[in-house]
């Protein structure tokens, strides 16, 4: 489960089998988590509790498959700047929506590392599904399901996150889960060139782990 990228013991972590295409099985081996921040944090916590006993926690985690956004243009690779929870407001008791109560962390948690050649977006994490108004009422350029949950679990661990997401979906509203897979193929060829910058990046120094 764990891969060998630039001599670094990391953990890839996808949510679904269609987003694992024949560019991405030639070159990574991840934990399928499942679909959700439930799944998420609940697979990615057993599997870095079994490494954490074994001694062998990954150098660096990433959260790897596609992203809606209704700005960013489709079926190219954004790495997260930053990533947020947007199903948490407990604003109606006076805490910062988004902000998760008596927890010391920001509702925006920015990430460590940067890819060299990869553009950035900030990144909404959420249980439900994106479509059309409701990209509206999301104040980032990306949403997925699960890598809050993922950033979550490597805290606990110690361990970096880098997240890298596909734009599968967006510009039109959602009816069909066609309207999420048909670009996946493309996604996937061009996640694998973002693993092997990724791979330089390790190499280079430019992601000191």
């Amino acid at each position: 489960m764990l891969d060998q990228v630039g001599g670094k013991d990391v953990l890839f972590v996808m949510a679904a089998e269609a987003e694992y295409g024949e560019r991405l099985k030639a070159r990574i081996s991840p934990l399928m988590a499942g679909v959700g921040p439930v799944e998420a944090a609940i697979s990615l916590t057993k599997a870095l509790t079994v490494f954490a006993a074994a001694g062998r926690l990954p150098a660096l985690v990433v959260s790897l498959g596609s992203a809606g956004s209704a700005t960013l243009e489709q079926t190219e690779i954004y790495q997260a700047a930053s990533v947020s929870f947007r199903d948490m407001d407990a604003s109606p008791l006076g805490f910062e929506k988004g902000r998760t109560p008596f927890l010391d962390i920001p509702a925006e948690v920015p990430l460590p590392f940067t890819i060299p050649g990869l553009p950035s977006a900030r990144l909404s994490t959420g249980a439900n599904i994106v479509s059309g108004a409701a990209y509206d009422l999301i104040d980032a350029e990306m949403v997925d399901m699960e890598t809050f949950a993922l950033l979550r679990a490597c805290q606990v661990f110690g361990v970096p996150l880098v997240g890298l997401r596909g734009i599968s979906d967006g510009r039109e509203e959602l009816k069909h889960v066609n309207d999420w897979t048909q670009y996946l193929h493309i996604i996937d060829e061009k996640l694998s060139h973002a693993v092997d910058r990724l791979e330089s990046a390790i190499e280079t120094g430019a992601i000191p782990l």
